[in-house]
């Protein structure tokens, strides 16, 4: 297999923590946010992340499909959780330590509890606002109640980091340093 070539297209109003992991073609949009200590690995296939994404420390991302991985809009992937998911919607939540195998497809407004591992064993797309929790990965439809309250959450805190990242590590630019 020839080695990964890194190419990172970092849009200027996203904040990138230079302490991140970045391998493989990466294309990062406005207003996303990536901690210290996160992973992207674009082993196969390119990634394409959406604006306003919040990825906290200790994610990871990875594409092992020759397939673009598109993930959209407003998404919160929060600490140590690990996403092989070809496809993502918008505003979905992976909790800390959750995991999604590669042939799970996430559509919009899901949630990944925390510590649940999922792993289908054909293709699956999930249906929006799947919500997934406990040992047994079980699964409920939310009824969107309380969607606009976590939304404008999700802003606040994507402003404080925007904020406070900058002040306490140096960012990366888009140039593939």
């Amino acid at each position: 297999m020839p080695p990964i070539r890194d190419k990172f297209t970092i849009h200027s109003k996203a904040v990138v923590c230079q302490d991140v992991e970045l391998k493989g073609d990466i294309t990062i949009g406005a207003g996303t946010i990536v901690h210290p200590k996160a992973t992207i690995f674009a082993i196969a296939g390119p990634i394409v992340i959406g604006s306003g994404c919040i990825i906290e420390e200790g994610a990871i991302i990875v594409n092992r499909r020759k397939e673009v991985m598109r993930i959209g809009d407003d998404n919160l992937f929060e600490i140590g959780c690990r996403v092989e998911s070809p496809t993502v919607g918008n505003c979905n939540t992976v909790c800390t330590r959750a995991r999604v195998h590669h042939t799970l497809r996430i559509s919009s407004y899901c949630v990944i509890g925390a510590g649940v591992l999922v792993v289908p064993t054909e293709d699956e797309m999930l249906d929006e606002y799947t919500v997934i929790y406990g040992p047994a990965a079980e699964r409920r439809i939310w009824s969107g109640r309380g969607k606009v309250q976590e939304m404008d959450l999700r802003r606040k805190h994507a402003e404080y980091l925007r904020e406070m990242l900058p002040k306490f590590n140096r960012l990366r630019r888009g140039d593939g340093t």
